[in-house]
């Protein structure tokens, strides 16, 4: 299946007291755009999707400066959770896979990303019902991953969003996933101002 790399900026930030998406990357710009430039990397289209306006804009703003193939979506209410999110991102994108990646992990490299996407390619088992799962050696980090979407997948996450689930670690339980190990630094997630520190970037 082709790849599509699917970046989730819809959160509300309240542990960090603003938007996380619009707060300024030491690379240059906000989060939101260091995020979708190094998704522009992989060379393959991209979906943001977003309950903001703003963070559409400087998505659209992104697509005409730099011609980056970039689908903003609007996400609609309710907004109850990344599960309900990959639901309508595998509704919008049948059979392809993928990339989902959160907007709060701002020193997730292309290195990282390459060796998420190696893993999987290098797996011998069932692409259409494997999800493979970032690992930072301790825990999964489900909100980056190759998710296929596949008939099967799609059918299973519609029936457990039907039925009213909306916890993805539950119904991550019940799918076929491999963990990839991968740097820590790089999948460290930021929730409150005090981790915005001076050692914050990863070596």
């Amino acid at each position: 299946m082709p790849l599509r790399a699917c970046l989730l900026s819809g959160g509300e930030s309240r542990r960090m007291g603003r938007d996380k998406a619009l707060l300024p990357h030491p690379e240059g710009g906000t989060w939101l755009e260091r995020s979708l430039g190094l998704l522009a990397q992989l060379d393959g289209p991209i979906t943001l999707l977003s309950r903001h306006p703003a963070h559409l804009e400087l998505a659209h703003g992104l697509n005409a400066r730099q011609a980056i193939s970039i689908t903003g979506l609007r996400e609609p209410p309710p907004w109850e959770g990344p599960l309900l999110a990959l639901h309508r991102l595998m509704k919008r994108h049948p059979n392809e896979c993928l990339l989902l990646c959160p907007v709060d992990m701002p020193w997730l490299r292309l290195e990282t990303l390459r060796a998420l996407l190696h893993a999987a390619n290098g797996h011998a088992g069932n692409a259409a019902a494997t999800i493979h799962l970032a690992h930072d050696g301790q825990r999964l980090q489900p909100l980056l991953g190759l998710y296929p979407s596949s008939g099967l997948l799609r059918a299973q996450l519609a029936e457990a969003v039907g039925r009213g689930e909306r916890s993805l670690q539950r119904w991550l339980a019940h799918q076929c996933c491999r963990p990839v190990c991968l740097d820590p630094q790089a999948l460290r997630n930021v929730n409150h101002p005090w981790e915005l520190g001076p050692r914050r970037a990863p070596r």
